[in-house]
């Protein structure tokens, strides 16, 4: 039983491991508006949610906007850059 048990933690520690965030990262390039839209279109957001996220890339730096794995947060990434919008994969 007690194997079972670690068995169990290393699962969910693996699963923890697989977990990434993809992070907006502010800059003094695009307007405001862009990066909500481009956040709107590429991640599904809504409204609200993208002048948040926005806002709180201008204020503090960078935002997080997802989780998942990398292979789920390539593409956004991909396509955040392809609108002029820096961003990273957390590790």
């Amino acid at each position: 039983m007690v194997k079972e048990k670690e068995k169990t933690t290393e699962d969910a520690n693996d699963v923890i491991l697989r977990d990434k965030t993809l992070i907006l990262l502010n800059d003094e390039v695009n307007a405001f508006d862009h990066v909500v839209e481009s956040l709107i279109d590429v991640c599904n957001f809504a409204v609200e949610q993208a002048e948040q996220c926005t806002l709180i890339a201008h204020l503090k730096g960078k935002c997080a906007i997802k989780k998942g794995s990398r292979e789920e947060l390539s593409p956004l990434k991909q396509q955040l850059s392809d609108r002029k919008l820096s961003s990273i994969i957390s590790e």
